[in-house]
C-alpha cells in the first residue's frame, strides 16, 4: 500500500526526514505536533498509532485535518471541481473573507469544522503556483459581488493563472474526477480518526497535561524559520524561532520527552542536542540556482537529549 501523504502541496514538508525522526523518537506512548502543516511525519509514522496532539495556528490547515477527519465525504464533494481560473479567483476572496470567523470558531470549540472550507481550500492549493494561497496580502477585494481592485495590498488577495501544469488538475494530481483522490481521502480520514487537532498558539500543546503525563513522548517541532533564512515569502510569516528554541533549552531536558527540533544549520538552536543533517527535496525556492537551492542543503534536525541513538540518515544499517 502507498504511504499516506497530505493531498496539497507544503513548502517545508518534512517527508523525507520522517524516517530519521522516528528512529529518534522510537515507539513513544504519545505524539504531538504543535506546527502541523501537511503533517508529514505523523503520516509515515511506522507501527500502531496512540496519543496524538496536533496544532496549527492556520485555521485553514486545521479545519481541513479536522474536516477531513470527521465528514470525509463532505470535503471530497467540496473540492471535487475542474480547475477554473474564474472560480479560483471567486473562491480565493471568498475563503480570505471566512478566515478570522474561522479561525475564532475553530479555536473556541474543539468539535467545529466546515467542510465545504476545507474542500475549496485544497481544491484551490492545488491549483495555486507559488506562494500566497489565502494570505490575504493582495489588492483586490469582493465587493457587491463583484472582484474589485484597491490598490492597497495587504486586504485582499493576488490574481494569478492557474497552475495548468499536470499538478494543477486537480486535488492530488488527479484529473477532474476523484476516484484515486477520493480513496485516498478517506484512507487518511481513516488514519486521523484518534488524532486530536487543535487550532491555537503553538504553546498550547506542550503542557504537561498533554506531553510527559502520557509517558514517553515524541515531540516533532518544526516552526518557521527565521524571516532572514527564507529564501521566499511564505503565507504566514513569524518570528517564533527564538522563543522555540528557549522551551527546548527550559523544557527540551524533560527525560520523557523526545523532541526533534528542524531549522537549518547555522540558526541558534539548543546547546548540547545532538545535530544530524538532510537535504530536502526543495520548492519553488530551490528552482535554479539561488539562495533556496543552497538553503535545501542546510536543513538540520537538532536531537533532545532523551531521543532514542541512531545512525545518520545517509548511513548504512548493518
Amino acid at each position: 500500500m502507498a504511504p499516506l501523504r497530505a493531498p496539497f502541496p507544503w513548502f517545508g514538508g518534512k517527508s523525507r526526514a520522517a524516517s530519521a525522526i522516528w528512529l529518534a523518537f522510537g515507539h513513544v506512548s504519545n505524539y504531538v505536533e504543535p506546527f502541523a502543516g501537511s503533517l508529514a511525519v505523523l503520516l509515515a509514522r511506522p507501527g500502531t498509532p496512540t496519543t496524538e496532539t496536533v496544532n496549527d495556528l492556520d485555521g485553514f490547515i486545521s479545519n481541513f485535518w479536522r474536516a477531513l477527519q470527521a465528514d470525509p465525504e463532505a470535503v471530497i464533494a467540496a473540492c471535487d471541481w475542474p480547475v477554473n481560473e474564474t472560480d479560483l479567483h471567486a473562491r480565493h476572496a471568498w475563503l480570505v473573507r471566512q478566515r478570522l470567523d474561522l479561525t475564532e470558531r475553530l479555536m473556541g470549540d474543539p468539535e467545529f469544522f466546515d467542510a465545504r472550507i476545507a474542500g475549496w481550500w485544497v481544491w484551490g492549493l492545488c491549483q495555486w503556483i507559488g506562494s500566497g494561497w489565502c494570505s490575504g496580502e493582495g489588492p483586490w477585494v469582493q465587493q457587491d459581488g463583484q472582484l474589485t481592485h484597491l490598490g492597497d495590498a495587504g486586504q485582499g488577495v493576488h490574481r494569478q493563472l492557474t497552475h495548468l501544469g499536470n499538478a494543477g488538475r486537480g486535488v492530488h494530481r488527479q484529473l477532474t474526477h476523484l476516484g484515486n483522490a477520493g480513496r485516498e481521502l478517506l484512507a487518511l480520514a481513516a488514519r486521523l480518526r484518534f488524532v486530536r487537532v487543535a487550532c491555537g498558539d503553538w504553546t498550547r500543546v506542550l503542557g504537561p497535561s498533554v506531553t510527559h503525563n502520557h509517558g514517553a513522548t515524541g515531540i516533532l517541532l518544526d516552526p518557521p524559520y527565521p524571516s532572514s533564512e527564507h529564501a521566499a515569502d511564505y503565507s504566514v510569516t513569524s518570528d517564533v524561532w527564538d522563543a522555540v528554541v528557549d522551551w527546548c533549552e527550559q523544557e527540551g531536558g524533560h527525560p520523557d520527552l523526545r523532541v526533534v527540533l528542524c531549522g537549518y544549520d547555522g540558526c541558534r538552536a539548543p546547546a548540547g542536542w545532538r545535530v544530524q543533517s538532510w537535504k530536502a527535496q526543495g520548492g519553488y525556492g530551490s528552482q535554479g540556482t539561488g539562495r533556496g537551492r543552497a538553503n535545501a542543503r542546510r536543513e538540520t534536525l537538532w536531537l533532545s537529549p532523551a531521543c532514542l541513538t541512531q545512525p545518520s540518515l545517509f548511513e548504512a544499517t548493518a
